[in-house]
């Protein structure tokens, strides 16, 4: 897959090779996706829908708070207990949210916001 991002003012980059999803995913999080275009390198080079491959409906499928809280906490490496001491709980209530066992109060949706460096609408329905 060739990915190929452009932006105004810039000449923009390429990524070739087998482009793994969390990476697409950050990619279009920070370029958006009107700038993305996918290419399949063994299809002639005929553009792809990322919204119509399989493992961006996967992806999307699997938006939830937790599933966010688990995205960005691996994304800044942390593990479950050391989130748990930066948000003064235990790594069992972290699981449990991650695993949607629990909910994320407005309260810690703003922690985990600051600590994680993200919206806070990631972590809230």
């Amino acid at each position: 897959m060739l990915v190929v991002v452009n932006q105004p003012r810039t000449n923009g980059f390429r990524i070739e090779g087998n482009v793994p999803a969390d990476l697409l995913e950050i990619v279009k999080k920070n370029y958006g996706m009107q700038n993305v275009f996918c290419y399949d390198e063994d299809d002639n080079d005929e553009e792809l829908n990322p919204f119509e491959m399989d493992w961006f409906k996967e992806i999307e499928a699997e938006k939830t708070p937790g599933g966010n809280l688990r995205f960005y906490r691996k994304l800044n490496k942390l593990t479950q207990k050391e989130l748990a001491d930066k948000l003064g709980t235990s790594m069992q209530a972290v699981s449990q949210m991650e695993n949607g066992r629990r909910e994320i109060s407005g309260k810690t949706a703003k922690m985990l916001a600051g600590i994680l460096g993200t919206s806070v609408s990631r972590f809230l329905f």
